[in-house]
């Protein structure tokens, strides 16, 4: 992923503008929706906010935070099947035209999420 162009093109506050759009989608949604608690919605939102800018723009918040991402391991409580990937993709892709993210970046953020939309994956099927 080439980071800069991202920064250069969204900057900060579209990478938070992202995380916010994605989260709106998120409550209503039929698989992923069951997946958050609803009193904790704004915490996964700033959890997310703080990981993108952690991981696309440097900043040390989530970090600081709550240490090494281990993603894969704080999602073991939720079953992520093929069909949960989908869909977080489908919503991620959603959330980046709602933001107007230019094509340049989109493509770069899209290769980036489906790879993390994979690796998260832990249930068959």
């Amino acid at each position: 992923m080439n980071e800069a162009i991202i920064v250069e093109q969204i900057g900060r506050q579209g990478l938070i503008d992202l995380a916010a759009a994605f989260y709106k989608q998120v409550p209503n949604d039929s698989i992923l929706g069951p997946m958050y608690p609803l009193h904790d919605m704004d915490g996964a939102e700033e959890r997310f906010r703080d990981y993108l800018l952690m991981r696309i723009a440097g900043e040390e918040d989530y970090t600081i935070k709550r240490g090494h991402p281990r993603l894969r391991g704080r999602h073991m409580p939720f079953k992520i099947d093929s069909a949960a990937r989908d869909r977080w993709m489908e919503i991620m892709e959603n959330a980046m035209t709602a933001t107007h993210v230019p094509l340049e970046s989109a493509n770069e953020l899209r290769d980036f999420f489906a790879q993390l939309a994979d690796f998260m994956r832990n249930t068959p099927g």
